[in-house]
């Protein structure tokens, strides 16, 4: 498997300066729910 650097790095950057800017403004935990909510790979366990 052939990584994409380039799109890794950009896509690291910016969830580094969303990280950054919501802690200072105190509402991280609202970005990390939105997070949860709107992950595309969910895991889901069939009984």
């Amino acid at each position: 498997m052939q990584v994409k650097w380039e799109k890794l790095i950009a896509k690291l950057a910016i969830w580094l300066v969303a990280e950054i800017y919501l802690n200072s403004l105190g509402i991280d935990t609202l970005a990390d729910y939105s997070e949860f909510l709107f992950e595309r790979n969910v895991i889901v366990l069939q009984g």
